[in-house]
């Protein structure tokens, strides 16, 4: 069984290691084949489900690394590299590469990535099983969520709090609006995408996630998507707005709100004036960051200014 000794080494790198299970195919012939093809679907999980209520991705392998973003409970990834507890995965969401501790994942099979997704609503809420509660954040996701259920693996859970399933081509600037007030005075972290720290981009990205709209993790990334809007004047409500540093590079992200108002994390979530020359902050009486360009995301279709009644699908009827 020395040929399988790699698959239960500290360093297992996915790739290496299939072109190590195809010579063996090659050497001992058919005879194999099941038990090769039963250890490949047990040490070759490609992807995997974060079972903690937020986990960061570094870097690197190491604790003390840089914290790139974060990935919330029920969020998958796809597993590139095992180093010891370390794994170095990609985002299924957004391709982003970093590392996590590998602890804090647990193997899923492929069709679990590609199941309609549902998210919590809640700031911080709980789901229960059989033997401990599991806080759950705003932005978390519930695989395969039937109400008041879901479950990873065997693992079963309730949940009370609200919840979304966005549609498809459903999403609109209300909805997107509503969504993003949530996050109102979360503290602004680098790397973050919770209500307890999150950064700029990963405000927008989570905002319009929920509403099911798939934007890439970097404000310097997201700027490549969507449609440009040439005038801040052709603007609409939940357009996103992008802005510039001193050597022309994109570094901030902000979603534009009625009443010429921009909703942005920059040391707190906030919301300040927008015009056509930036984000004019009202606390320190200035202009913080210049305007670049603005980018649409979804149809052009006119802000129903409205408190008392929201065209919404009606599986979120109920989520304010």
């Amino acid at each position: 069984m020395e040929q399988f000794q790699l698959y239960f080494q500290n360093d297992l790198n996915v790739l290496s290691a299939k072109l190590n299970l195809f010579s063996i195919y090659n050497d001992f012939g058919t005879a194999y084949c099941s038990l090769l093809l039963f250890l490949e679907k047990a040490f070759f999980m490609h992807y995997c489900i974060c079972t903690v209520s937020i986990a960061p991705l570094r870097s690197s392998s190491a604790d003390k690394s840089e914290m790139v973003s974060q990935v919330l409970f029920g969020e998958t990834v796809e597993m590139l590299l095992k180093k010891g507890n370390w794994a170095k995965v990609r985002c299924t969401w957004d391709n982003y590469v970093g590392w996590m501790d590998y602890k804090q994942l647990q193997p899923i099979d492929e069709g679990v990535v590609h199941q309609l997704p549902s998210y919590a609503l809640e700031l911080c809420q709980p789901a229960m099983t059989d033997d401990h509660f599991q806080p759950l954040l705003l932005g978390s996701t519930l695989p395969s969520f039937d109400g008041l259920r879901f479950s990873i693996g065997l693992k079963k859970y309730s949940y009370s709090g609200q919840v979304i399933t966005p549609q498809i081509g459903q999403s609109t600037p209300e909805l997107i609006i509503k969504i993003a007030r949530k996050y109102l005075f979360a503290p602004y972290l680098w790397g973050g995408r919770s209500p307890f720290g999150i950064d700029c981009s990963g405000l927008t990205q989570t905002v319009y996630k929920m509403a099911g709209i798939q934007l890439l993790r970097d404000a310097s990334q997201q700027v490549t998507q969507g449609k440009s809007i040439d005038f801040i004047e052709l603007s609409q409500v939940a357009d996103l707005a992008y802005f510039e540093n001193k050597k022309g590079r994109i570094t901030h992200v902000g979603i534009i709100l009625p009443d010429n108002q921009i909703l942005h994390a920059s040391g707190r979530v906030r919301i300040d004036r927008l015009d056509h020359y930036g984000i004019f902050n009202i606390d320190k009486n200035r202009y913080t960051h210049k305007l670049r360009i603005i980018k649409r995301y979804i149809a052009d279709v006119p802000y129903q200014n409205t408190e008392k009644e929201v065209k919404i699908p009606e599986n979120q009827a109920s989520m304010f």
